[in-house]
Parts: C-alpha cells; sequence; structure tokens
C-alpha cells in the first residue's frame, strides 16, 4: 500500500468523523425543539432518548457479525448517509410515531457508522506504525463544536428542525459519500484471511477485553456527567445565570478538541499508558474540583480540567483493543464500542438520580471515582497482542510520513 493511499485514508476517514460530530451534535442540542415539534411529554421523553443508544448498540453487535463477509468501509460508506438522512427525517416528521422511526434508524445505523470507523481508525493506525487515532477523534470533536454552534444559531433565530437539518445534510452528504471513495484500511489481505480462517469472533476473549470494556464505560459515564448535567450544575448549585449555564460544555468541547489534536505526540513521547493514567487523574481532578466549588468559574475550571483529561482515554481504549486482538479487532472493537453506549445510558440517570437523593457535588463524586479507577486497569493500555496457537501475533507497520 502506497504512503500516498494511506495518507488520502487518513484524510477522508477524519472527514467521515467530523461528519459524524456535526450530525450527533446537531441531534442532541436540539432535542428539546424535537419535543417541541412531536408534542412528545416529559414522561415520554426518557424512552425516546434511551432507544437511541439501546439500537446503537444492536447496531454495533449487527456490524460485528457484517464485517466478517464485508469490510469496515463498506459499512461505514452506506451508514453515514443513512444517518444523516435519519437526522433530516427527525426534522421533517410531523408525528410521534415518525419521530420514533427516525430516531430507531438514526440509532442503528449510528451503532454501525461508530463501529466501522473505529475499526478503520485502528486499523490504520496499525499500518501508520504510530499513534494517529486521537487525530480522528480531535475531527470529531471539531465537527461537534462545528454542530452545536449551527445548533445555537437555529435556536437563536427560531428555525424549525427541517430548515436547520436540511442545507447541513444537503452539504455533508455529497461531501461524506464522496470522500468515501478513498476509504482504505491498513490491514494486509494475508491478515484478513489468517483471522479468517481462526474465525475472528471466537479470537477475543471477553476476559482480556473486559477491563477496555469497563474503562470504556467509565470514561462515558463521565462524559454524559458533563453533557447533561453541567448546565443545571452551574446555575442551580453554583448559583450562575442561565446564559454562563452554557458555557462550560461549551469549554468542555474546545478543551477535548485541543486535548485530542496534541494527544498523539504524547503517546509517541511517553505512550499509552502514561497519557492514559494522566488523563484519568486529571479528569478525576476535575471532578473533584467541581464537587467543591463555591462559584461558577471554580466550576468551569473543574470542567475544563475534565476535557483535557477524558479527551485521550475513549480512542486510545479503541487503539488498546486493536493492539491486544490484531487479528481480530473488527470483532474486538465492535464488542468494545457496545460500553460507549452502555456508559452513556447510565450515566445521566445515575448522576440524576443521586443529586435528587443525595446532593448534585456528592454525585459528581461518583463519576469521579469510576474515572480513577481507569488507573487499576491501565496496564491493558501497554498489552502484548494476545497469544493465538501459542504464538504472538504482531502487526505489520508501514512507516510513513
Amino acid at each position: 500500500m502506497t504512503d500516498a493511499r494511506l495518507r488520502h485514508g487518513r484524510a477522508s476517514l477524519a472527514l467521515s468523523f467530523f461528519v459524524q460530530g456535526v450530525t450527533f451534535a446537531l441531534l442532541v442540542t436540539r432535542i428539546p425543539a424535537i419535543q417541541d415539534r412531536y408534542g412528545i411529554s416529559d414522561g415520554l421523553l426518557p424512552v425516546f432518548l434511551a432507544a437511541v443508544p439501546i439500537l446503537a448498540g444492536v447496531g454495533s453487535v449487527v456490524t460485528e457479525k457484517v464485517v466478517a463477509r464485508v469490510r469496515p468501509r463498506v459499512v461505514l460508506r452506506w451508514a453515514q448517509p443513512v444517518v444523516l438522512l435519519a437526522l433530516l427525517g427527525v426534522g421533517a416528521g410531523s408525528e410521534v410515531w415518525e419521530a420514533a422511526l427516525a430516531l430507531g434508524v438514526f440509532g442503528l445505523s449510528v451503532g454501525a457508522l461508530d463501529a466501522s470507523m473505529n475499526m478503520m481508525g485502528v486499523s490504520l493506525q496499525r499500518a501508520y506504525g504510530r499513534s494517529i487515532m486521537l487525530g480522528f477523534h480531535a475531527a470529531y470533536s471539531l465537527g461537534g463544536i462545528a454542530g452545536a454552534s449551527m445548533a445555537w444559531a437555529g435556536a437563536h433565530w427560531d428555525l424549525s428542525l427541517l430548515v436547520s437539518y436540511l442545507p447541513v445534510v444537503v452539504v455533508l452528504l455529497p461531501v461524506a459519500f464522496i470522500g468515501s471513495r478513498w476509504y482504505v484500511e491498513g490491514k494486509q489481505e494475508d491478515e484478513r484471511q489468517q483471522g479468517a480462517a481462526r474465525g475472528a469472533a471466537g479470537s477475543v476473549s471477553f476476559k482480556l477485553l473486559m477491563p477496555l470494556c469497563l474503562v470504556m464505560c467509565f470514561a462515558y459515564i463521565g462524559d454524559s456527567t458533563v453533557s447533561n448535567w453541567s448546565a443545571k450544575y452551574l446555575q442551580d448549585v453554583l448559583g450562575s445565570s442561565e446564559q454562563l449555564s452554557t458555557v462550560p460544555y461549551n469549554v468542555y468541547m474546545v478543551t477535548t478538541l485541543l486535548g485530542r489534536a496534541v494527544g498523539d505526540f504524547g503517546v509517541r513521547r511517553f505512550g499509552a499508558v502514561a497519557v492514559v493514567r494522566s488523563g484519568s487523574v486529571l479528569a478525576a481532578a476535575g471532578f473533584g474540583v467541581v464537587a467543591v466549588a463555591g462559584g461558577a468559574w471554580v466550576g468551569m475550571l473543574g470542567f475544563t480540567m475534565l476535557g483535557l483529561g477524558l479527551c485521550v482515554i475513549v480512542p486510545q481504549t479503541f487503539a488498546a483493543a486493536g493492539r491486544m486482538f490484531p487479528g481480530a479487532s473488527d470483532t474486538a472493537i465492535a464488542r468494545l464500542n457496545i460500553f460507549n453506549y452502555v456508559g452513556f445510558l447510565v450515566g445521566s440517570p445515575l448522576v440524576g438520580a443521586l443529586g435528587d437523593a443525595w446532593s448534585y457535588r456528592g454525585a459528581m463524586l461518583v463519576p469521579m471515582v469510576l474515572v480513577l479507577a481507569t488507573l487499576v486497569y491501565a496496564k491493558s493500555f501497554g498489552a502484548e497482542p494476545a497469544r493465538y496457537g501459542g504464538g504472538h501475533e504482531r502487526p505489520r507497520t508501514v512507516d510513513v510520513g
């Protein structure tokens, strides 16, 4: 595989991560508008919100089976347009069943999209022979900032969901589809044949993968805490204005982008284990600062620390799964990706229940402890490839600038 082809593949995959960041942000930041458009009651809304990550988990499981026959780049090429069209469907409907259908399609396809994107990212990193995974997730964070900004503009100008979503889909749909022509995977053909001969699903040890699954879950519990509770916490607990309460999540997204933009250099210089440990300690300290903050600005300092700390964990967890199971990385990543949605599904109601029953300051200590628990499993990020038949299978690398 030529260096130029790998570089083109890396750029096209980064574009896919960016598009997904835009798409997901446009959905989650306009949830109140979606609720109003379809007349969804407060009691029914959690059902709709929970259905998306549950169906995404199903989509990830299905993708594990599909990529045994069809390469991840094919899944990604078709899943991304479906996600964009499902977003448009959310904005175009008028009946509750139409919202349910569009969100259901969105959930299933986003699970396939997330799994296949990270499969390809891990595969390309193996071909490069150095850390590039954080760069892909930096593109996702940049897309999230762009999508959230578009959503803010739509809300500010009181635009309908369809008017907000249609121009974005019209632009991004052909861009993503054309960009998919340059998708490449770092796996060599003989590695694919060896994986098929062994039976990829049977070669992934859940016992070995479980520490990474827990880390993924803990990281997304922390992420969903910031996404769902930072504004309420700043306003209700720290006494900020409503306008100021919208700032922490934006700060969190910006610091996530900055951390991921430079994170690959840290991994190359100090190693994945050291970077993950540092990120876990910094994120836990951020939750601690938020919990004891006496005012809004100290609270925002805590959320800033959270962004810089949490941002390195998820990309490195996918990368570690790829290193651990080099001959069956697609299967490992599809299974690991499920715990992305488990953490997202658990995090928000967990903090809300603890906040109502105890205090929101105390509730912030729970994700703090969970993120800190990543230190226990940090050695898994430097694990050698799992053994198959008494020998190690090591990935081939290509020196690419």
